[in-house]
C-alpha cells in the first residue's frame, strides 16, 4: 500500500491489511491468528526450518495470554507441543513429526474452541425466543384441544381436571429444573461432560420433535391426534385419566423446554446469558399474544406453516447441539478428537473441523432426508363411503 504512505502511517496500513485478511475468518482476528500458526507449522515440518517453527510459537503467543486466561492447561501442553516441534523439526523421523503435528493441530482446536467459537447474542436471542415459543405454544395449543372437545363432548364439568394435570405439569417442571441446576452443581469436575450428554440428548429429542412435527403437519392429522387422545380418557369414565393425559402432555413440553434451555445456556457460555434470558422474556409476551389469539380465534390456528418453520427451526438446533455436545465431550476428554483438514469451522452451525462431530452430523443429515421421505410419504387410501 505504498500510495497511501503519506495519508496513513505504517501502523494503519499494517492494520488494515490485518483486518483484510481476517475477513475470509469472518472478521475475527483471533482466527486469523490460529489459522496463520496452522499454516506456519506446515511450513515449519515442509522445510525442516527451525526459524519457521520458533516464527509459529511466536504467532501463537499473540493468543497465548487468551488461552492460559480460559485454560491454563492447555496452554502449557502447546507450549511443551512448540518446543518438541522445535526440537525435532530437523532430524526427527517422519512418524514422530506426524505425532506432533496432530498433537499440535488438536491443541489448537481446543484453543480457538475456548476463545473464538461463541455464538452471537442474537443468534441466542432468536434460539431462545423460538424454543419458548414452540414448547409454550404446543402446551397451550393441547390443553386448548382438550377443553374444546369436551365442551363439544357434553362434558364441560370435567375440564377442571385438565386444568389440574396441567397446574400439577408446570410445578413438576419447576421441580425438574432445580434437580437439574442441582446435578450440574454437584459434580463441578464432570460438568463439561455433562453438558456434552445434554447437548447430545437435547439433539436426539429436538430431532425427534421436529420429525414429530412434520408428521403432523396436516391439521387434520393433528386434529385427529388431540381428540384419539381426549375420547380414550372420556371413554375410561375417571378424572384421573383426563388430568393424566394434560399432566403428560405439558410435562413433556416443560421437560423439552428445561432440557432445551440447559444445552442453550451451555452453548452460550458465560456471555451468553443475558440474550438467552432476552429470548425467554420476549418469547413470554409472545406466548401471552399466542393464548390472547386462541381465545379469540378459537382453535381457527394456521397449523401447517406454524409446525413447517418450527420443524426446520428444531431441526437447524438438533444439528447445532450434536456438533457443539461432541466438542464439549472432546474438552472433558470423553471423545477423542481427529482434526480433519480443509473443512471449514462453521461454529454458528456447530461444525467443526473434527471426525468424531462431523460423523455424528452426517447422520442427522441422512436420518433427516429419511424422516422427511417418510412423513411426506401418502398413506393408504379409505374407501369413501359418501354415495
Amino acid at each position: 500500500m505504498p500510495e497511501f504512505s503519506e495519508d496513513l502511517s505504517e501502523e494503519d496500513r499494517w492494520a488494515v491489511a490485518a483486518y483484510v485478511a481476517a475477513l475470509q475468518y469472518g472478521g475475527s482476528a483471533t482466527a486469523a491468528t490460529f489459522a496463520a500458526v496452522r499454516r506456519q507449522i506446515d511450513s515449519a515440518l515442509t522445510t525442516r526450518s527451525e526459524q519457521i517453527a520458533f516464527g509459529a510459537y511466536l504467532t501463537f503467543e499473540q493468543v497465548e495470554t487468551d488461552v492460559r486466561a480460559r485454560n491454563a492447561g492447555l496452554a502449557s501442553e502447546l507450549e511443551a507441543a512448540f518446543d518438541a516441534l522445535r526440537t525435532h523439526v530437523r532430524r526427527g523421523q517422519s512418524q514422530d513429526l506426524a505425532a506432533i503435528r496432530q498433537r499440535l493441530l488438536g491443541g489448537l482446536e481446543h484453543a480457538e474452541r475456548i476463545i473464538v467459537d461463541r455464538p452471537s447474542a442474537m443468534s441466542l436471542f432468536v434460539s431462545s425466543f423460538f424454543l419458548l415459543v414452540r414448547e409454550g405454544f404446543e402446551a397451550i395449543l393441547i390443553v386448548a384441544a382438550l377443553m374444546t372437545f369436551l365442551a363439544k363432548a357434553g362434558a364441560s364439568e370435567q375440564r377442571r381436571h385438565v386444568a389440574r394435570g396441567a397446574w400439577v405439569a408446570v410445578l413438576a417442571s419447576l421441580v425438574t429444573w432445580a434437580l437439574v441446576e442441582l446435578l450440574f452443581q454437584v459434580t463441578p469436575g464432570q460438568r463439561g461432560a455433562i453438558e456434552g450428554f445434554t447437548m447430545l440428548l437435547a439433539a436426539a429429542v429436538l430431532f425427534y420433535v421436529s420429525y414429530w412435527l412434520l408428521s403432523k403437519i396436516e391439521a387434520a392429522k393433528w386434529t385427529a391426534f388431540v381428540k384419539n387422545k381426549v375420547q380414550s380418557a372420556l371413554s375410561s369414565g375417571s378424572g384421573r385419566a383426563l388430568s393424566a393425559v394434560a399432566f403428560l402432555a405439558v410435562y413433556r413440553e416443560g421437560f423439552e423446554t428445561i432440557l432445551f434451555y440447559k444445552a442453550l445456556f451451555s452453548s452460550g457460555g458465560s456471555g451468553g446469558t443475558v440474550p438467552v434470558l432476552a429470548g425467554i422474556a420476549a418469547g413470554a409476551v409472545g406466548l401471552v399474544a399466542v393464548y390472547v389469539l386462541i381465545n379469540l380465534l378459537g382453535m381457527r390456528v394456521a397449523m401447517k406453516p406454524f409446525f413447517t418453520v418450527t420443524g426446520i427451526m428444531l431441526y437447524y438446533m438438533a444439528f447445532v447441539f450434536a456438533g457443539k455436545g461432541v466438542a464439549e465431550l472432546q474438552e472433558g476428554g470423553v471423545v477423542g478428537l481427529t482434526v480433519v483438514e480443509g473443512v471449514p469451522r462453521i461454529p454458528v452451525l456447530g461444525i467443526y473441523p473434527t471426525v468424531e462431530s462431523l460423523a455424528l452430523q452426517g447422520l442427522l443429515l441422512i436420518l433427516a432426508v429419511v424422516a422427511l421421505v417418510w412423513a411426506m410419504k401418502p398413506g393408504p387410501r379409505q374407501a369413501s363411503t359418501t354415495p
